[in-house]
C-alpha cells in the first residue's frame, strides 16, 4: 500500500503527463515564431499584397459605376473616396513588402490593416449619417472574410486569431455607436430595400466572424503540419533537399538585395558506411539523429540546416563571413568528435563519429546556388582527401586534425 505522499506524487505525475500534450500543442500553435515557416509566410505576404491591389481595383468598380451613374449621391462619392484610400494603402503595403521594410512585423501590420480598413469603410457611412449603409452593407462587410482568408497564407495561427478578434471587436464597436447615435428601430431607418434593423441578424454576423476566425486558425494549423511533412526529412526532422534548394534561392536573393555575405557548408559524416555495416541500420539512424542534434545545438535560429542525402548535411548561414563560418563549423566538428552516441538495443554502449566539411562564401566563391554548392562540395572532398575530420574553407585551405 502506498503512503499518502507517494499517492500524491503519483497523482501529480498523472496530471502532469495528461496536460503535457495540451501544453505542447499550445506552444506549437501560439508559441514564439517558428523560423521553419518564415520563408513560407514571406512568400504568402507578397502574394497577399498583390491580390490586395487587384481586389481593391475590382471592388472599386462598384462605387465607380454608381458614382458615374449618379454623381450627386453622397453615398456614391463616399464609396469612391473609400476605394481610393484603400487602393493607395494597398500600393504602399506592396512597396513595403517588396522592400522588406517592416521585416517580421509586416504580417501583423498588414493583417490588422486589412481588417481595420473594412471597419473604417463601414464607420465612414455611419458618420455620414447613413447607418443603413453601414449596418446593411452587403459588399463591404464581406471583405472581412477576405481579410480572414488572407491570413491563412501567412502560416501563422496567431495572426488568424488577432485579425478575427479585431474584426469582431471593431464591428461590435460600430454596432454600439450606431445604437447609441441613431434610433435603429425607426421606420425611416428601414426604408427602402435594405430592410429593418435586427439585432439577431447583427449578432449572427458577429458569430459568423468568430466561426470564420476559428476555421482560418484550424486551416493554418493543418496546413503547417502538411507543409512540414512535405518539406522535412522524416528521419532527422530538418529540411529535405528540395526545401533546401528553395530556401537557398530565397536567401541568395536577400543577400544580393542587402549586399551581405552568405556561407554554404557541406558536411559529411566520416566512414558512415562502415559504421552502418558494422552496427546496423538502426544504429546508423540513431547516429544521424544524434549528429543532427549536435549541429542544431550550435547554430543560430536564422541558419538553415538540411539533410542533403545519406550522411551528408548542408547548412546555409546568412550574414556570415568566411572566418565566422569556419569558426562555427570547427566548433560543430569538435563537439561531434567528443559526443557519445547511444546505440539502440545495447546495454548503454555508445559510439563516436567525426565529420568533414567544406565552406563556400557568397559572393567570393560564386553568385548562383549551383556555384556555391559546388564550391562547398569540392572543399568537402578536399577535406576527405586530406584525412577527414577537418574543415576546409576559402581562406584557410586546411585544418590540423584533432582527436
Amino acid at each position: 500500500m502506498k503512503r499518502p505522499d507517494q499517492s500524491r506524487g503519483v497523482i501529480h505525475k498523472l496530471l502532469s503527463s495528461g496536460s503535457r500534450p495540451a501544453k505542447d500543442r499550445w506552444q506549437r500553435v501560439f508559441g514564439g515564431g517558428d523560423p521553419f515557416f518564415t520563408h513560407a509566410g514571406a512568400s504568402g505576404e507578397m502574394l497577399i499584397a498583390r491580390i490586395r491591389v487587384m481586389l481593391v481595383l475590382v471592388v472599386l468598380c462598384i462605387p465607380g459605376y454608381n458614382y458615374f451613374r449618379n454623381p450627386t449621391a453622397p453615398e456614391h462619392l463616399a464609396g469612391m473616396m473609400i476605394g481610393a484610400w484603400a487602393l493607395a494603402l494597398a500600393l504602399v503595403v506592396l512597396i513595403l513588402v517588396r522592400k522588406q521594410v517592416l521585416g517580421a512585423w509586416i504580417g501583423l501590420a498588414s493583417s490588422m490593416m486589412d481588417v481595420t480598413l473594412v471597419s473604417a469603410a463601414l464607420a465612414t457611412f455611419l458618420f455620414l449619417d447613413m447607418p443603413h449603409l453601414s449596418l446593411h452593407n452587403f459588399v463591404v462587410f464581406e471583405a472581412y472574410f477576405l481579410a480572414l482568408i488572407a491570413t491563412c497564407l501567412r502560416y501563422d495561427v496567431k495572426l488568424c486569431v488577432i485579425a478575427g478578434s479585431l474584426a469582431i471587436l471593431e464591428y461590435a464597436g460600430i454596432l454600439l455607436v450606431a445604437d447609441a447615435r441613431f434610433n435603429l428601430q425607426a421606420a425611416s431607418f428601414g426604408a427602402g430595400r435594405l430592410g429593418l434593423f435586427d439585432w439577431h441578424i447583427q449578432l449572427g454576423r458577429l458569430l459568423m466572424l468568430a466561426a470564420a476566425t476559428g476555421l482560418a486558425a484550424v486551416v493554418v494549423d493543418k496546413s503547417r503540419a502538411l507543409r512540414r511533412l512535405s518539406t522535412i526529412d522524416r528521419l532527422t526532422g530538418v529540411l529535405n533537399r528540395g526545401s533546401f534548394d528553395e530556401r537557398l534561392n530565397a536567401e541568395l536573393s536577400r543577400a544580393r538585395r542587402q549586399d551581405e555575405s552568405l556561407a554554404i557548408v557541406m558536411m559529411d559524416v566520416d566512414h558512415f558506411k562502415k559504421f552502418n555495416d558494422d552496427l546496423g541500420h538502426a544504429a546508423g539512424d540513431a547516429a544521424l539523429r544524434s549528429v543532427t542534434r549536435v549541429i542544431t545545438s550550435e547554430i543560430r535560429r536564422s541558419d538553415i540546416l538540411a539533410r542533403y542525402g545519406g550522411e551528408e548535411f548542408v547548412l546555409i548561414m546568412p550574414s556570415t563571413s568566411c572566418e565566422q563560418a569556419i569558426r562555427k563549423v570547427e566548433a560543430i566538428r569538435e563537439k561531434l568528435a567528443r559526443h557519445n552516441i547511444p546505440l539502440p538495443r545495447t546495454d548503454g554502449l555508445t559510439a563516436r563519429l567525426t565529420m568533414s566539411a567544406g565552406v563556400s562564401i557568397f559572393p567570393d566563391d560564386g553568385v548562383t546556388a549551383d556555384e556555391l554548392v559546388d564550391g562547398a562540395d569540392e572543399r568537402l572532398f578536399e577535406a576527405k582527401n586530406m584525412g577527414r575530420n577537418r574543415v576546409v574553407g576559402p581562406a584557410v585551405r586546411s585544418r590540423l586534425r584533432t582527436a
